[in-house]
């Protein structure tokens, strides 16, 4: 046998050795310890019952939360501005700023 064919053959075995390495330990994982169906998820070991006030607390900013907000609360009013539009034309216009005065 030649060098390369003893190389290519010594590849495809590692190659398959890796994968039966990989999917040996993804077969781990039974998903017997669901806390009811389709709640598999499960803590790793450290991680808090109660979430606030502990590292994994997001703190969420007030004023971020309220930007969200008044966006779509604009959006909103933009958006009733073309229904009303279009009821009484029958004209769908996206851009309100287009939307004639009445």
């Amino acid at each position: 046998m030649s060098t390369s064919t003893i190389r290519h053959r010594l590849g495809i075995a590692l190659a398959a050795s890796a994968f039966t390495l990989v999917a040996g330990s993804a077969a781990a994982y039974t998903g017997t310890e669901c806390k009811e169906a389709g709640n598999c998820w499960q803590p790793k070991p450290g991680y808090p019952e109660q979430i606030a006030g502990s590292k994994y607390d997001p703190k969420h900013d007030p004023k971020e939360l309220a930007k969200q907000q008044e966006s779509i609360q604009a959006m909103e009013a933009r958006n009733k501005q073309r229904v009303e539009h279009f009821k009484k034309t029958g004209e769908f216009i996206y851009d309100v700023k287009k939307i004639p005065e009445s």
